[in-house]
């Protein structure tokens, strides 16, 4: 299961509302030092596809490949301002250790 926060909420559907999306796709790739970093990407539109995982919230679904669910479940996200920073921070329970610049993590 994937939680989000209400900023993180918020956040995503003034991006998907602005953009015309319904909803995001969630995943990782390989990179970095510590060998995964996650991705998030806009979803055009919503079709059923037996290889994806469908965490619908209210307005917008959240999509994760089946692949990445190992990766990613029980992750809970928020939506961050420090400084002149902002962007989605990710609390994965699944993470041994992160990189020391903090761009890429293991499990």
């Amino acid at each position: 299961m994937i939680s989000l926060t209400d900023k993180a909420k918020n956040q995503v559907e003034k991006l998907i509302k602005e953009k015309g999306y319904s909803g995001i796709r969630l995943g990782v790739k390989t990179t970095g030092c510590s060998g995964l970093a996650y991705v998030l990407e806009y979803v055009k539109q919503y079709t059923d596809d037996p290889a994806t995982i469908n965490y619908s919230q209210s307005s917008f679904c959240v999509l994760i490949d089946k692949k990445h669910d190992i990766y990613l479940n029980g992750t809970h996200i928020d939506y961050v301002r420090s400084g002149l920073n902002e962007g989605f921070e990710f609390t994965n329970p699944n993470e041994r250790d992160r990189c020391g610049c903090g761009e890429s993590f293991r499990v």
